[in-house]
């Protein structure tokens, strides 16, 4: 396993000396709101304080949005952060995972010297009910991602409920995480938060690096009903984990529904129309509905995008996939037209 993530922009400005035009970080396309900019430059003038150590009004706000008490959020720095802390929390001796699937679960799951059981996933990636029958006793701990990253594909509900209920019957704790939900067309109809009190055991992760781009203010959020489960997750790392600027920016981003709503319609309408145009390239195009593209290709893509500028993630490091693989964020109209055009140039 690769632990290297897209976004990585510092490297290729120093290999290229110019800004990359980027595809290999899934944030939203429309850059950081005016009203997260503008908290931001509020906030600098209290640097000087320590933040609050509980985000105590984030997670007010938070609760608010997700519609569950406030005792049951717990703010990080970053969906990793939160990842990490849940890990060195529960210090499991042996997880399930699915391939592909985002690397730091695994990293964090080899820090603690925790066996990983892999469960492979079927071309179009999709998971099965074949996921259950490796849910038993001996499992202490499961990763799950929907929709997935990198493949964009979604759990189907009913499987999903059927997951929760078994791991609460073996008494395997379940790490949901669902940093891309809110780009699915009906966000709601396939969150498990409205299950988070009959399962105290259902771990749930979300990010505001996604949807309103804020990659740089590592911010994120953790929904459960066990409350000595997210204390040990607030003591298994070092104390004032959301600076003042992070907790700033994000009780901006939540009141700002206009520019999530401009995000969501922007992706529903570039998504396909990208896909359709990979595609048309002859490249092999997995359906799915989150903020990016995964695709293979029988050309070597990498190093010629880079070479006109253009940066994706090769998705070559995650298990399961191999370096045909490539992930694209869906990005604006324009960004979109030159990435294709360039793919265009590479391929023919």
């Amino acid at each position: 396993m690769n632990r290297a993530h897209g976004g990585d922009l510092a490297a290729f400005k120093r290999e290229y000396g110019v800004e990359p035009l980027d595809f290999s970080a899934n944030v939203s396309p429309l850059g950081v709101p005016e009203g997260v900019q503008a908290a931001l430059r509020r906030a600098a003038a209290e640097i000087d304080r320590y933040p609050d150590p509980e985000c105590r009004a984030l997670c007010r706000a938070i609760a608010e949005r997700e519609g569950v008490p406030a005792e049951r959020v717990l703010c990080g720095g970053g969906a990793a952060d939160l990842i990490w802390r849940a890990v060195y929390a529960a210090k499991p001796k042996r997880a399930l995972v699915t391939a592909p699937c985002f690397g730091e679960y695994e990293a964090a799951l080899e820090a603690v010297g925790c066996e990983i059981v892999r469960s492979p996933l079927p071309y179009p990636f999709d998971v099965t009910d074949e996921l259950l029958c490796l849910i038993d006793r001996n499992l202490d701990f499961m990763f799950l991602c929907n929709p997935n990253n990198p493949t964009g594909r979604i759990v189907k509900t009913g499987l999903l409920r059927r997951i929760v209920e078994r791991c609460a019957e073996t008494g395997t704790r379940l790490l949901l995480d669902e940093c891309f939900i809110d780009y699915l067309d009906e966000p709601e109809a396939h969150t498990m938060k409205r299950a988070l009190g009959a399962y105290p055991g259902l771990l749930i992760v979300r990010a505001f690096t996604k949807l309103w781009a804020m990659a740089g203010a590592r911010l994120g959020f953790a929904l459960c009903a066990d409350a000595g489960f997210l204390d040990a997750m607030r003591r298994a790392g070092p104390p004032w984990a959301v600076s003042t600027l992070a907790q700033a920016a994000g009780l901006a981003a939540l009141r700002d529904v206009d520019y999530v709503n401009q995000v969501r319609r922007l992706i529903r309408s570039e998504r396909p129309r990208l896909a359709e145009a990979l595609r048309g390239l002859g490249l092999r195009v997995v359906p799915g509905e989150a903020n990016f593209l995964l695709f293979q290709s029988r050309t070597e893509l990498d190093a010629p995008l880079r070479a006109r500028g253009i940066l994706i993630r090769s998705c070559g490091g995650f298990a399961g996939l191999d370096k045909g693989w490539y992930r694209a964020a869906v990005r604006t109209g324009e960004d979109n037209d030159r990435l294709i055009a360039a793919l265009g140039e590479i391929i023919k």
